[in-house]
Formats: structure tokens, sequence, C-alpha cells
């Protein structure tokens, strides 16, 4: 049943960008129409799962545009996780190992 609702709220989503294209352009840029749709039901199935609210947050809309703009953007979180690990935080101070 909650697949239905899902198929419904990314029906809403679609009519309302094809009834407003600008707002379209502006949240999402120059991404296409279909990847995005289908990145938003992505993750609304994946909060149905979750047992959370279908209705995507404005955070996680912001992460489906920032991951389509910048593909590499898993590479970076990688990269700052590895960072984290060289940085010791101590009640001191920040110690840094190499």
């Amino acid at each position: 049943m909650k697949n239905i609702d899902v198929e419904i709220y990314i029906s809403q989503m679609i009519t309302f960008f094809e009834k407003n294209p600008k707002d379209f352009i502006d949240l999402v840029g120059n991404i296409e129409k279909e990847i995005f749709y289908n990145k938003m039901k992505e993750r609304s199935l994946k909060n149905v799962k979750e047992e959370k609210d279908l209705i995507l947050s404005k955070e996680q809309i912001i992460d489906i545009v920032i991951e389509l703009q910048d593909p590499n953007l898993n590479e970076k979180k990688d990269d700052i996780k590895n960072i984290e690990n060289i940085i010791l935080k101590t009640k001191f101070g920040n110690i840094f190992l190499n």
C-alpha cells in the first residue's frame, strides 16, 4: 500500500514541476527530469522501508540535487572520512597523525 502512496507522491511532484518549469530549474538546474524523479522515488521508498515519512524533507531533496550535480561526491565523502581518521581529537586539542 505504501508503494502506491509513493507513486502518488511522485506523480504529484511531476505534475507540479510540469506546471511550474521555472521552479524545477531553480531547484534542480540542468539535471534531467527523469533521473531526478527516479532518485526521488528511490529515496521515498527507502524512507518507507525505514518507517519514516514518504514525503522527502528539504534536506533529502537537496542531497539528491547535490548528488546529481556532483557524481564524485561519494569519493569526496570517503576522503573526508579518511582525513577525520588521521585527526585524533583530545581534550587538549587535535593531534594530527602522519
